[in-house]
């Protein structure tokens, strides 16, 4: 399973790149914001999702881990796939999305081609379940829930964090 890349981008072109990693190109599809950040020449370094089914393989980049699961967990949800997860995790940052999810926010999704507003509130449902799961796992949910508490008393939120770690 390729899961990185570091090479040259050899080719740019509307939605993916080519990255040559010594001497074997790599078509790799990006979202937009990605996408803008490469220029042929310079090396990247692409986090990647390998995507296998039996008439096609193809890889998907992120600049970043944390990019890279939030696609994951969209493209985990029936009826997303790989293409339409991506054009969702191009909206914006992963804050953004995590926001937008937190709020029910269906505007934010909108305007996508190949999803209606009855998938997009799936989606939404799906991702609230999804991603408390993964802050559950990752051991923040709780904490966060308690800075939000301490702040709403006064405290500054980066007081409220370095009281919480010694905790």
């Amino acid at each position: 399973m390729i899961s990185y890349l570091k090479g040259t981008i050899i080719f740019k072109d509307t939605g993916s790149v080519i990255v040559d990693v010594q001497g074997v190109g790599y078509k790799v599809f990006l979202a937009l914001p990605t996408l803008q950040d490469l220029k042929e020449g310079e090396t990247a370094t692409l986090f990647c999702f390998q995507y296998v089914k039996e008439d096609r393989l193809e890889l998907y980049g992120f600049n970043t881990a944390e990019q890279l699961k939030m696609f994951g967990v969209l493209n985990s949800i029936q009826g997303i796939g790989p293409k339409a997860a991506l054009l969702l995790s191009s909206l914006g940052s992963t804050e953004e999305l995590k926001k937008a999810i937190h709020n029910k926010d269906a505007r934010f999704f909108a305007g996508i081609k190949g999803i209606g507003n009855k998938k997009i509130q799936k989606v939404i449902l799906e991702l609230t379940g999804k991603l408390k799961t993964l802050k559950q796992e990752n051991g923040k949910e709780e904490d966060d829930d308690a800075v939000d508490a301490l702040v709403a008393l006064g405290f500054s939120r980066q007081k409220a964090k370095d009281a919480l770690s010694k905790i």
